[in-house]
């Protein structure tokens, strides 16, 4: 007799039906936990949205994104790091990051705008969706030089939903008449939605972190607790600030692409040249 259900596969490789199944570990386990968890965060921001309890609709989001930060790296942490995550990671961030802020966006003033409110939606939800595809495909690209990792291709689907909603932030902090302009607010959403899926180059930062100078620690962690107090006691100001500071360091962070692609291009020239030289005539 069959179990009733399929037995669990993180990489898709099925078992010989001879063959005995193997026991999943719980570790394995654990790090799909939280991108579920992520999930009903985001489908519950939904709902506080429809709802019109904003504030606690964007916490929601808020926690899904800390969520979806932790989830990859407490798989690689326990050596559990499976395809099966990695899809399920992705139609969490469509959930999270691409449909739940529109909907915000969308109960908060876009609906206002009629039409134009609900496009403006939509290509967002969109644009996420494309941008998701096409990070999954540029996943298994090979010879990618070790520099260009350090950057994402547009804005990440979570510094999206972070930026798209920064109307809300400022209509919290006092900037009320915001929410009497829809179609402004409509054309803010469009302008990030085509940010999501651009090309630019945007700086991620992934080699900070992994370690750290030993005198560094402890100011970093008061750092890190400074930011918590700051963001609890401030939470509209906070994420105001925050996402600015992120939109005007995008110059910054291009300008920075440029000079290591220039650097690069020079390296490989004269790699190239010093392979001619070496070659006998």
């Amino acid at each position: 007799m069959e179990a009733p259900f399929p037995p669990f596969d993180p990489d898709g490789e099925r078992p010989a039906r001879s063959g005995r199944l193997r026991d999943i570990p719980l570790k394995a386990i654990f790090p799909n936990l939280l991108t579920l968890l992520a999930i009903c965060l985001g489908l519950t921001a939904i709902r506080l949205a429809t709802e019109q309890r904003f504030e606690p609709a964007v916490a929601a989001i808020i926690l899904a994104a800390i969520l979806d930060g932790l989830d990859g790296r407490v798989a690689r942490f326990l050596k559990s790091v499976s395809r099966f995550g990695a899809q399920m990671d992705s139609l969490a961030d469509f959930v999270n990051f691409g449909v739940a802020p529109a909907m915000l966006l969308y109960y908060w003033t876009l609906a206002e705008a009629d039409s134009v409110g609900w496009i403006a939606t939509l290509i967002y939800v969109i644009c996420v969706c494309l941008r998701l595809a096409r990070f999954n495909v540029m996943l298994d690209q090979p010879g990618q030089p070790k520099w260009q990792k350090d950057f994402f291709v547009g804005v990440p689907a979570p510094a999206g939903a972070m930026v798209v909603l920064l109307p809300v932030y400022l209509g919290h902090t006092g900037a009320t008449w915001l929410r009497e302009h829809p179609y402004a607010i409509s054309i803010y959403t469009l302008a990030i939605a085509l940010l999501v899926i651009s090309s630019l180059p945007t700086w991620a930062g992934k080699e900070i972190g992994r370690r750290i100078r030993r005198d560094l620690v402890l100011p970093l962690m008061i750092a890190a607790v400074l930011l918590v107090a700051v963001l609890l006691s401030y939470p509209w100001k906070t994420l105001a600030a925050v996402t600015t500071v992120y939109l005007v360091g995008l110059p910054a962070g291009y300008l920075y692409w440029r000079r290591l692609a220039e650097r690069h291009s020079k390296s490989v020239s004269r790699g190239k040249a010093a392979a001619r030289e070496d070659q006998p005539e």
